[in-house]
Formats: structure tokens, C-alpha cells, sequence
């Protein structure tokens, strides 16, 4: 069975303003004093941010219930410290510039970036999923990027900032715009290809090493995994776990040849997006979500959400059976559709009540387990 990993990226607010509360140093000392805690709480970029990097799963239940551990403890940090916990996208309101992690490495991005980190206030979910092969993540990667925008709609979470609908399901993705690297990354023809060419990257436009490498998709460079970023913190840990399993079986449709799935889920030559509607194409599902009209990731043209979702389950429905997985993420995708994706409860909440109605939202979400 494939592994994956899953890190999530939460934000301490301050009840009243919903602004980040810069108590992170303090709760992580006090998670990482837990044991059990120690090795899957991390610091983040942001004084306000502590960032949860799970153990090694097979099973989607046993994450579920890892990811609703881990929100506890946050949670408890929270009480704490007079403050809420939450896992959004972006802040709902935020001061001009945020204090960042007093760390060498965090400060030195903040002095190559300058401006830009005024608006980098934003947490998202990164599922990494194992292959046993570098060229084999790249042929799963060349696939991925063709469903990021998909992917994107799926998982907008983060629709107020500064106070205002930004009319935006994902205002992070629009943010993380701004960066050297971003989007969807390119075509690459195998590891060394890809290894070549991010190392050319390294000391242009603040990319001082590998990790700051902020495409939606890529290689991670410390562990053997394709690591899918272009989803915002999700405010359940269900969801969370849904796109893990998705992201899972779009890897495996790709690698395990048993399947006999690669072919499908990827476009034809003729209809495959280039770059630049690859990139359109997120920034529209960053901004509609799953409203409107969706890239359909195999015909490579703008189609009804809810046909692209029905094609997407059947094209995954190899690798879902394989592992299992089929009916969570049936239950998932019927559960997007009613309820809708984070950012459309996040705006309809702050539509009817404001930021009290957004404190609600997060507080009754953060360690759901639903």
C-alpha cells in the first residue's frame, strides 16, 4: 500500500480582531514537551503559526484520527493562551506586517523577500505521498499538474482578508502568486532534468535553497515523496484526509502499472494545457472554486464542476478500489457538494455574522471529527 504523509498549518487568532496572535513559540515548546507530540509539531515561518508533519500512514482512518489528535493538543494551546486555534487558508484580518519566527533561515527570507511577506500570512495542507523512484514521482508530477486546478477548487479556504471578501475561494493561492516560483510547475523529462533545473533556480529572486521551491506540485527534497501543496489548510481534519486519499490515488493511477490507469488520467498530446492555461485556469479555481466552471484535468477545457468531479471519481476509481479508498471519497465529494468547500462556508458565515460568525465556524470545526 502507498504511504502518505500529511502537514497541516494552523494559526493562533486573538478572539476578538480574528488577527494572528503571536504565541507559537510557547505552544510549540509546550506540544513538543508531549513525547507523543515531540516529532510532529514543527515551528512555522509566522510567530502565529505551529505546523503539524504527521507520521507515515497507509490507512486513512488511522490519519483521520492522528490529524484530529494532533488539532487537539493546538486546541488546548489555544485555551491556554486566551486565543482560538484555526485552519484557514489565510487570516480574516491581519496587521500591515506580520512578525516572523526569529529562526536564521526564516529571517533571511523575510530580508530577501521584503514586501511580499506583508501579505504571506496564509497556512495550507501538504499531502506527500511515497514512490520508490525519483523519475517515477516525475512522471506522477507531469500528471498532477494537469489536476491542480481542479484540485485548487477543491480546497479554497481562505476567502476574507484584511477584513473584506476578497470574492476569491482561495486568497492564499492568489498571494503565493507574488513569489519566484509558483503555480503549476512545468514539464519535466525525468529526475535529473528536474534536479538540473532547480538547482539553476537556487540564488535567483530569493530562492536561496530548494525548500522555498513554491509550485502547487513537486518533489519533496529531504524525504521520497511527491509532495502536493496547492490545497489551503482545510478547516476539518475529514477534509483534510479526503484530498490525501485523492492525491494518493492520482500518484498510484500514474506509478503502479498494475492499474492500468496511467494513460487515463492524463490529457491526450492534443488536448493537453500548456503553461499558460495551466496557470489561468488556477487562478480561476482559486476564485470560483466549485461555482463555476472547472479545467477538466483529461479534456483540457473549461467543464461543469459537477461533471469534472464525476469523470475525476471515475477515472480514480482503480486506484480507489486498490486501496480502499473509494467510498470515503464518494461520501467526500457528496459532502463537498452539499455542504460546499471551506471558502464558501467561510463566506456564507461571514455574509450572515460577521467575524463573531467566523469565530464560530472555526472554533467548531477546528477538532470535529465528523
Amino acid at each position: 500500500m502507498t504511504t502518505f504523509g500529511v502537514e497541516e498549518e494552523f494559526v493562533f487568532l486573538d478572539r476578538e480582531t480574528l488577527r494572528p496572535a503571536d504565541v507559537a513559540d510557547g505552544a510549540f515548546a509546550h506540544l513538543a514537551a508531549d513525547p507523543r507530540l515531540r516529532p510532529l509539531a514543527h515551528r512555522e515561518f509566522l510567530a502565529a503559526q505551529v505546523e503539524h508533519a504527521s507520521a507515515v500512514f497507509t490507512d486513512m482512518t488511522e490519519a483521520h484520527e492522528a490529524l484530529v489528535g494532533f488539532r487537539r493538543g493546538v486546541a488546548a494551546e489555544a485555551e491556554r493562551y486566551g486565543v482560538i486555534a484555526a485552519s484557514v487558508g489565510c487570516p480574516p484580518d491581519a496587521l500591515p506586517f506580520p512578525t516572523i519566527t526569529d529562526t536564521p533561515r526564516y529571517q533571511r527570507i523575510a530580508d530577501d523577500m521584503a514586501g511580499v511577506i506583508a501579505d504571506h500570512q496564509i497556512q495550507g495542507l501538504h499531502v506527500h505521498v511515497g514512490i520508490d523512484d525519483r523519475d517515477d514521482g516525475v512522471r506522477a508530477l507531469n500528471a498532477i499538474r494537469n489536476w491542480l486546478p481542479l484540485l485548487s477548487a477543491l480546497t479554497g479556504n481562505s476567502p476574507v482578508w484584511r477584513g473584506h471578501d476578497t470574492g476569491y475561494e482561495s486568497w492564499r493561492n492568489v498571494g503565493q502568486r507574488r513569489w519566484t516560483t509558483t503555480g503549476c510547475p512545468p514539464e519535466f523529462r525525468d529526475a535529473a532534468d528536474y534536479d538540473r533545473r532547480l538547482e539553476r533556480l537556487v540564488g535567483i529572486g530569493g530562492m536561496k535553497d530548494h525548500a522555498i521551491i513554491m509550485w502547487a506540485a513537486r518533489l519533496s527534497d529531504h524525504v521520497p515523496t511527491v509532495e502536493v501543496r496547492v490545497a489551503d489548510a482545510q478547516l476539518e481534519a475529514w477534509s483534510a484526509v479526503l484530498h490525501a486519499a485523492v492525491y494518493r490515488a492520482l500518484v498510484d493511477s500514474v506509478i503502479d502499472v498494475s492499474l492500468g490507469a496511467a494513460d487515463a488520467v492524463v490529457p491526450s498530446a492534443e488536448a493537453a494545457p500548456g503553461p499558460e492555461l495551466l496557470n489561468a485556469a488556477l487562478l480561476h479555481a482559486a476564485h470560483s472554486g466549485l461555482d463555476a466552471l472547472v479545467l477538466d484535468p483529461v479534456l483540457g477545457e473549461l467543464r461543469p464542476a459537477d461533471e469534472v468531479l464525476d469523470r475525476a471519481q471515475l477515472l480514480l476509481a482503480p486506484a480507489l478500489d486498490a486501496s480502499g479508498d473509494a467510498g470515503l471519497v464518494a461520501a467526500g465529494f457528496a459532502r463537498l457538494r452539499e455542504e460546499g468547500t471551506g471558502g464558501a462556508r467561510q463566506r456564507a458565515a461571514f455574509t450572515a455574522g460577521g467575524m463573531p460568525a467566523l469565530r464560530e465556524l472555526y472554533t467548531s470545526t477546528f477538532t470535529a471529527e465528523r
